[in-house]
């Protein structure tokens, strides 16, 4: 079986990209997922997107992390805007569905501006706290993140099944300024650690509105630079969250997929 893809990134957060609007791509086969997001058999990427026809919609985005599960991701969701700008789908403006439900994005060359799904609150958990974009965070403060052994201590709490029986994603936040965090994200899916994450960020961001009081929080992480606004409720929800940043096209491929059992996989670029 061959297949056509492309491959974006997102503040380094690195997606396969396929057009499945035929939907000839076997979803089901998570063998054949994560094969693909396989960085020494496969293409190799943090998850897999499929772009769909929706009615209603001008898309669906179907994302995959790179071990099959699905999730809502933020990063991919602005990198399908791109894709689909590049398929010629969409203009300027774009409604589509993914997995959490309905979004509204605008992109302008390689910038994307997402409109995150409402927020209902913001939990504490012990001294940390968790919120839930679409994907499910933890939000944890530290004082040196540089150094900061993200993976170890993000398999612990994401393991940590009195308080997650289905795991999280992890992300660890340093306060560089009252409206400017540091992020680093330990991906649930992935299992490691990401260069960024956009349901995270997002999460943190909150969160950091919420101490601060304010609207608007620049975020930097190790794949780049991102910006989330949004509005607060009267019940100490969020709506109007919008995630802006980068979303660029890498390279275009063909994988041919010759056998899944004996991991035979030819690439061309």
């Amino acid at each position: 079986m061959g297949i056509r893809f492309y491959k974006y990134q997102g503040t380094g957060n690195d997606f396969i990209m396929i057009d499945d609007r035929s939907e000839v791509f076997e979803s089901d086969n998570l063998a054949l997922i994560q094969k693909l997001c396989d960085r020494k058999f496969g293409v190799g990427a943090d998850g897999l997107i499929l772009i769909r026809n929706k009615s209603g919609y001008d898309f669906e985005m179907c994302y995959f992390n790179a071990d099959g599960t699905q999730s809502m991701c933020g990063n991919g969701a602005r990198c399908a805007v791109a894709f689909s700008s590049f398929l010629g789908m969409i203009s300027d403006q774009t409604e589509f569905v993914a997995i959490d439900g309905p979004h509204k994005a605008k992109i302008k060359d390689d910038w994307v501006e997402l409109e995150m799904g409402p927020v209902k609150e913001v939990l504490k958990v012990e001294k940390d706290f968790y919120v839930d974009t679409g994907s499910p965070h933890h939000v944890k403060f530290v004082d040196h993140l540089t150094d900061y052994k993200v993976v170890e201590e993000g398999q612990s709490i994401r393991n940590q099944k009195s308080l997650y029986p289905n795991g999280t994603n992890v992300n660890f936040v340093h306060s560089l300024a009252k409206d400017h965090i540091q992020v680093r994200t330990y991906e649930r899916g992935v299992e490691n650690e990401t260069l960024s994450c956009g349901t995270g960020v997002t999460a943190c961001a909150l969160v950091q509105g919420l101490i601060q009081n304010i609207d608007s929080v620049k975020i930097s992480t190790l794949g780049g630079s991102l910006e989330v606004r949004f509005q607060k409720n009267e019940t100490q929800g969020f709506h109007h969250i919008i995630l802006a940043g980068p979303a660029k096209q890498v390279y275009s491929g063909f994988i041919e997929v010759d056998s899944l059992e004996t991991n035979k996989m030819g690439l061309s670029v």
